[in-house]
């Protein structure tokens, strides 16, 4: 609901995207009941550590929270940028926290670069590793790229000790190019980490082993690095997972990863179990198709809003629920609708749901903030 340049919303679903357009938008943002009927109301420990990152790289953000944590009253500032160092909450890895700053770092005064220290890989966020391999070439395509963009990973910290830490850095942009990406092309090569901390260095190669033995069957160009960690750069936690990301021919990435869950916080699942499950949910990935893999529609769907006034298009796969909410939010904060068509699949990958090419004309963002040399 807007109220003059304002937006109000209720619950605390979807956070982070209303605050991330918030701060891209500069409206105000006002979120009441925030787990009103809860147990313990409020904001959790996360969110906080969360809007605390914002207020790092921004200039001038006012922030009001209510005793109880149920009302949060948001007036962004500008984005600022530089050197950042920011302890995560180590109840969400730091590929939360990370998301958000993919979206923002282009738009920045000075470019960014951020230290993040806390849970590097847990089932639940997309990992480093995996924004490392997707999101890094998907900022490429709307133009934002040179020397100073990567994500380094320094130390690994598996859930729920944590003890990770990443660096982030991106150079600013003025504008966003449009693109027009559609035709992923065949998987040409699939690419990989197995990663292990705290364990036997074994279990890597057990993972490697069993994954391989599912995808070996669609594509013979496998390569799956070991990354075993030990001694001060493994963390606080024990654990193991893998990374699995395929190339296309025309240079797009389609990504699966899976975690061992933290000790105490359900079944344990065997190495061998958890190389052959991520393998599937790659090939699952590759089945949905698209130029962009479900993790990254969101921010896809972002630059093409922010874009030039000129018409953007992507072929994506089924949308994710996620993906939908964030276009409703696009719509509230920037009033851009996007054309959507359905595309049939092919004859030879019938059982896939329908492809979705998704066109807008942007809204011609301009990072007013960046300096001009």
């Amino acid at each position: 609901m807007t109220t003059g340049h304002g937006l109000d919303y209720e619950g605390c679903n979807f956070l982070r995207q209303r605050l991330v357009m918030s701060t891209l938008s500069g409206k105000r943002l006002k979120v009441r009941n925030i787990r009103s009927k809860d147990d313990s109301p409020g904001l959790r420990d996360f969110e906080a550590s969360f809007i605390r990152l914002l207020d790092k790289v921004t200039n001038g953000t006012r922030i009001e929270i209510n005793q109880t944590g149920t009302v949060l009253f948001y007036q962004p500032g500008l984005l600022l940028g530089g050197t950042v160092d920011h302890d995560c909450n180590p109840q969400r890895s730091i590929g939360y926290y990370l998301e958000a700053l993919v979206m923002l770092a282009a738009f920045m005064k000075t470019p960014l670069k951020a230290t993040l220290r806390g849970v590097t890989n847990d089932p639940t966020d997309p990992s480093v590793d995996l924004l490392k391999a997707t999101a890094i070439p998907l900022l490429k395509q709307f133009g934002v790229d040179g020397d100073g963009l990567e994500i380094k990973v320094l130390k690994r910290g598996m859930a729920p000790g944590g003890g990770g830490e990443v660096v982030f850095s991106c150079p600013v942009r003025r504008t966003l190019r449009p693109v027009q990406l559609t035709e992923p092309g065949k998987i040409k090569r699939i690419r990989g980490v197995a990663y292990s901390v705290r364990v036997s260095p074994q279990m890597a190669n057990r993972i490697i082993d069993s994954a391989r033995s599912v995808v070996n069957k669609f594509i013979p160009d496998i390569y799956i690095y070991t990354d075993h960690l030990k001694g001060t750069s493994s963390g606080k936690s024990p654990g193991f997972g893998l990374v699995l990301v395929a190339e296309t021919q025309k240079g797009f990435f389609l990504s699966a990863e899976l975690s061992s869950t933290p000790q105490g916080q359900g079944p344990t699942m065997l190495p061998e179990d958890l190389g052959r499950d991520c393998a599937k949910l790659l090939l699952e990935e590759i089945h949905r198709g698209g130029c962009v893999d479900s993790t990254n529609q969101s921010l896809a769907l972002l630059f093409m809003t922010l874009g030039q006034q000129d018409v953007s298009k992507v072929l994506l796969g089924p949308l994710s629920p996620y993906s939908v909410e964030f276009l409703r939010h696009i719509r509230d904060f920037f009033q851009i609708m996007f054309k959507m068509e359905s595309k049939p699949p092919l004859e030879d990958e019938r059982k896939g749901g329908d492809k979705v090419l998704v066109t807008c004309v942007g809204v011609g963002f301009s990072n007013i903030s960046k300096v001009i040399k």
